[in-house]
């Protein structure tokens, strides 16, 4: 099983495309060969949420998709330099990976994950989806291109190629969704961006927010408590027309946080997160692992300077008003020995892990979830400074270098230079980024648990990170809504 969908047939059904036979179709944008009825002109309706790529490797990618009720899909991709040479010459051949035909259907609100496997590493990929209405005896008629989209597949593990990507969440946040057909228009700045891939630090959406109307597009003025009403506020976010345009070119890694359920859960303890993560899933590409089909927590190697872990830190979380201690946990058991072993194997110059919520900012609940959110605790006792403690003291106790945290959450501008031990010199860094669209944070200096110091604490502006990785160094840099520079910070790897 892929996450939610039906049982995927094998893909990756590779042919040899005559060029001479394909001119005329490549003429309408439907790649030759295709078993859809006569090619049309581009149709975006049949797509109303647009696509999105993610989770890619240097090997392979999830394409997402959602159709206007119940059709028939196929996609058939190859690098971007097969695809040029099918339109300019006239008697070569070139290889094109074709799927199987996959009928959409509302068990998984019409949402469908494609898997794109035997991809060759640090390529530009083209892709094409057609789609057609089912017809009485399963062919599909009146078959459209409903998109495409480029994607660059990562760099092999032996690669010391530079890697740039951004990283941000909290979008549609305290009222400010989507206005206007662009919807959100930082994404048009990141887009313009030379990106690798972008790291969603979750909040996705708000489904327990209310986005009135006016001055929002109207459609969210409710809180999501069923399946169908949190398929629907995800539906709103990708009505925002420059979202749909960055996930057609830009790899997307996402993960929750609270929001996409409900303010500050915790998984165990939340009856709505079951119905919450089954919208997630299946609006997000998000590879499924073997072992487990509702785990999130993953590991991406892009070449051999970097490898990002990538954080679930509230599905298995104690109940944020229990008191830290030996019995409290924010990943659980099996998370923290993943996060662990993989630190302890990395080979790369480079080791990001990514938090939703920040390390050292007391973020303190309300009266309808008390306790603090975040790792740092709290005044009343709470927070998770135990696990993070035994955290850091592995990094310690393997004398981990080029270590870095990223974070989101409090929207806001944070970055820190820890020194645990003492001695003087920076052990890690933590750098915040966000709000993507959501009303300021309240700015709060770190805790002082960890020994920061503090590069910028600084806020009232939406934001994203983007940053910048070689062998010898690590480069983040902020950028506001309009693309001005904000902060930046130069790491020199050890």
């Amino acid at each position: 099983m892929l996450g939610p969908f039906p049982i995927l047939l094998p893909l990756l059904l590779v042919t040899a495309v005559s060029l001479s036979n394909c001119a005329a179709a490549s003429r309408e944008g439907l790649p030759s060969g295709s078993p859809f009825a006569e090619p049309a002109a581009v149709s975006t309706n049949q797509l109303p949420q647009g696509i999105a790529v993610g989770d890619v490797t240097s090997q392979s990618a999830l394409l997402w998709l959602r159709t206007d009720g119940l059709m028939m899909v196929q996609i058939e991709w190859a690098p971007v330099a097969a695809w040029d040479t099918l339109s300019k010459m006239a008697t070569a051949v070139a290889p094109v990976a074709r799927s199987p035909l996959f009928t959409t259907g509302s068990e998984s609100d019409f949402t469908l994950v494609v898997p794109l496997e035997g991809l060759t590493p640090a390529t530009r990929y083209r892709f094409y989806v057609s789609v057609g209405t089912k017809g009485s005896e399963g062919t599909s008629t009146e078959a459209r291109v409903a998109a495409r989209g480029e994607f660059t597949t990562l760099p092999d593990t032996m690669s010391h190629a530079p890697v740039t990507f951004a990283w941000s969440g909290d979008l549609g946040g305290q009222g400010r969704c989507r206005r206007g057909a662009a919807g959100y228009p930082i994404f048009d700045v990141m887009r313009a961006q030379p990106l690798d891939f972008f790291l969603f630090l979750g909040d996705t959406m708000y489904a327990d927010d209310v986005c009135p109307s006016p001055p929002n597009e109207p459609g969210a003025d409710f809180r999501a408590t069923t399946l169908a009403e949190y398929r629907a506020r995800h539906r709103y976010q990708r009505g925002a027309e420059a979202l749909r345009r960055f996930l057609e070119t830009t790899p997307v890694y996402a993960i929750w946080d609270d929001h996409e359920v409900r303010n500050n859960f915790a998984g165990p303890f939340e009856s709505q997160m079951p119905v919450g993560r089954q919208a997630l899933r299946e609006y997000w590409p998000i590879r499924v692992a073997s072992d487990d089909p509702q785990r999130l927590y993953r590991m991406v190697r892009a070449g051999a300077d970097l490898d990002v872990f990538i954080l679930d830190t509230r599905q298995y979380r104690s109940p944020n008003a229990d008191r830290d201690g030996p019995a409290k946990t924010m990943l659980g058991e099996r998370q923290l020995q993943w996060l662990q072993s993989g630190l302890n194997g990395s080979t790369a110059t480079w080791k990001v892990i990514v938090t939703s919520v920040p390390l050292s900012i007391p973020k303190g609940g309300g009266a309808g979830v008390p306790g603090n959110d975040g790792w740092a605790g709290g005044t009343d006792g709470t927070g998770f400074e135990r696990e993070r403690q035994a955290i850091v003291d592995y990094i310690l106790g393997q004398k981990m270098k080029n270590l870095v945290f990223l974070a989101g959450d409090v929207h806001y501008v944070q970055a820190n230079a820890y020194d645990p031990n003492g001695d003087g010199v920076p052990d890690f860094h933590e750098f915040i980024a966000g709000p993507l669209s959501a009303a300021p944070g309240r700015l709060t200096e770190a805790s002082v648990g960890l020994r920061p110091t503090t590069l910028i604490n600084e806020g009232g502006y939406m934001n994203f990170g983007l940053v910048q990785v070689t062998g010898s160094s690590f480069t983040v840099t902020v950028l506001d809504e309009v693309g001005a520079v904000r902060f930046s910070h130069r790491l020199h790897a050890k």
